[in-house]
């Protein structure tokens, strides 16, 4: 077999896939594993970030499937500290993000996903209405979206006496600048 003939085979890979739309070289990283140790979750993941980089290096569909099932994708926080800690500057906040969309758009999300995104939408609603987190609003938003409406449920009366939880929202002056910086953000001219 010629290395061409080899080159096509794993040409779908999702490295590949990672790569063309990225622009990110998986096979830059060599497994240093500074990422991992830096990361603020790492313990939490099943899959670590050098751990699933690896497993797409290898270019096998099956370790692909599992990297887009993973649970680790999802509890990445998007804190770049991966990112600023590799010696190769591979971008894996980019990575996850990619990861993310493929494991939605293929059905392999992990169950938690779903909280996850509920609570993200939460979070930036509260942001794109307020201008700033709106405790109590996210709280609502993210049950409805959620559905674990007495999930935490004590957790409520006792942030709210601590101060930490505000009944109303407070707003910040430049509400229309914030619109218009979310319209970008979004692509919803």
């Amino acid at each position: 077999m010629s290395s061409g003939t080899h080159h096509d085979h794993h040409s779908d890979t999702l490295a590949n896939r990672i790569e063309e739309t990225t622009g990110v070289k998986l096979a830059h990283c060599y497994q240093c594993g500074k990422c991992a140790a830096g990361c603020l979750v790492s313990d939490l993941m099943d899959l670590t970030s050098c751990q699933f980089l690896r497993m797409l290096q290898y270019g096998f569909p099956e370790l692909d499937q599992r990297v887009l099932q993973s649970e680790g994708i999802w509890l990445c926080l998007n804190c770049e500290t991966c990112s600023a800690r590799c010696p190769q500057a591979v971008d894996i906040p980019k990575v996850v993000d990619f990861l993310r969309g493929e494991a939605v758009r293929l059905g392999l999300a992990h169950p938690g996903s779903k909280d996850i995104l509920a609570f993200h939408r939460a979070f930036l609603d509260s942001i794109e209405h307020t201008g700033r987190l709106y405790e109590m609003g996210l709280v609502a938003d993210y049950k409805l979206r959620s559905r674990h409406f007495l999930k935490d449920a004590m957790l409520a009366p006792k942030m709210f006496l601590k101060g930490k939880l505000g009944l109303l929202p407070h707003l910040i002056k430049d509400r229309p600048g914030l619109k218009i910086l979310f319209k970008r953000a979004t692509g919803k001219e």
